[in-house]
């Protein structure tokens, strides 16, 4: 490997805008050497606000460029598959936002390129670098609340997407329950055996017209006999609610708080205090945290924490969650099968 990761971004929407600035600016490790967006201007925009030398609309030309080591995908989810394929055969590393494809054959079809080819892959599930989310394991791991045997995720925003991505985002379960899917693997230390899923649209009606909610509630059965229930919602207009609950055979650990600030203000009427307000809020420095670990993985030459198995088994979760409440049954893990969009 070379003293620095040469990297490359794919998309330059909000989150593709944070990763890249992250790897030009604050990632030691790191150098941002090429940008891409399709949307005609962006990439140059972004390349001359952030001082990279490259900016494409395509992806071909990362692809065919020798000098790039890793490539961060963030492309709309329908992308993500062709995207990997492509990357892992022109011999380039990959970080990739979850979920790393929409289908279980797709996801099989990327794991087979990604081991043929070599090339390690980091899955976007950036909770896992959260500080408070790595002490909780540490404490898990340590015993400190025996053995873990139930996990109770809340992931709720209260900002409803458009339909344009909507329509291709995959749904409540795979675009938002996926990362309390994925957590409650890692905190558990478990596989998940059986999914039930409930949904309903209680607020957003037009999530009906792509036969997505906005309200859901999934239950997870694990092979270690634990358990978790994980609730999404996109009706929080009071802020951006992220909590997580661990529940062991001697004592609890609880994640998470509404509070931004750590102020009180306190009058007459009362005592109150300010609400995240958005996802960046929340988990601004475990998307720092997140890439400094994958470049790490690459300069060490070691597994990325987060890996493309890790990203098949939570995309098998969502699928199956989807398909539990198109059904209204529950759903065994290895039954199942593509979900009609």
């Amino acid at each position: 490997m070379p003293k620095k990761i040469r990297c490359a971004v794919l998309g330059l929407g909000r989150l593709g805008y944070w990763h890249a600035e992250n790897l030009s600016q604050r990632v030691r490790e790191a150098e941002l050497v090429a940008v891409v967006d399709s949307f005609p201007g962006r990439a140059e925009q972004v390349a001359r606000e952030l001082d990279v030398a490259k900016w494409y609309q395509s992806p071909d030309e990362v692809f065919a460029d020798p000098e790039i080591d890793a490539v961060a995908i963030v492309t709309p989810t329908t992308t993500h598959a062709e995207l990997i394929k492509q990357a892992a055969a022109s011999g380039k590393h990959i970080f990739t936002e979850k979920p790393i494809t929409q289908t279980v054959k797709d996801a099989d079809e990327v794991l087979a390129a990604i081991q043929h080819h070599q090339v390690f892959c980091q899955v976007g599930f950036m909770r896992r670098f959260d500080p408070s989310y790595v002490e909780a394991k540490r404490r898990i791991e340590a015993g400190d609340i025996g053995e873990p045997l139930y996990y109770k995720g809340i992931t709720r925003d209260g900002n409803t997407p458009p339909p344009d991505f909507i329509k291709n985002s995959g749904g409540l379960y795979l675009d938002f329950s996926i990362h309390d899917y994925d957590t409650a693997r890692f905190f558990l230390g478990a596989e998940v055996t059986a999914v039930t899923a409930l949904g309903s649209v209680v607020k957003n009606e037009v999530v009906a017209q792509f036969n997505d909610v906005d309200q859901a509630l999934t239950y997870l059965t694990f092979d270690s006999g634990a358990a978790a229930d994980i609730e999404a919602s996109r009706n929080a207009t009071y802020g951006y609610d992220i909590r997580a609950e661990i529940i062991g055979t001697e004592g609890a650990i609880q994640i998470g708080s509404l509070q931004h600030h750590d102020i009180k203000v306190l009058t007459k009427k009362g005592c109150t205090h300010d609400i995240l307000p958005d996802f960046p809020s929340q988990f601004l420095d475990a998307y720092l945290l997140e890439m400094v670990s994958f470049i790490q993985s690459l300069k060490n030459k070691q597994k990325p924490q987060v890996d493309a198995i890790d990203g098949k088994k939570a995309l098998e979760i969502a699928v199956a969650a989807t398909q539990s409440y198109q059904t209204g049954t529950t759903v065994q893990l290895g039954a199942v099968s593509t979900v009609k969009k």
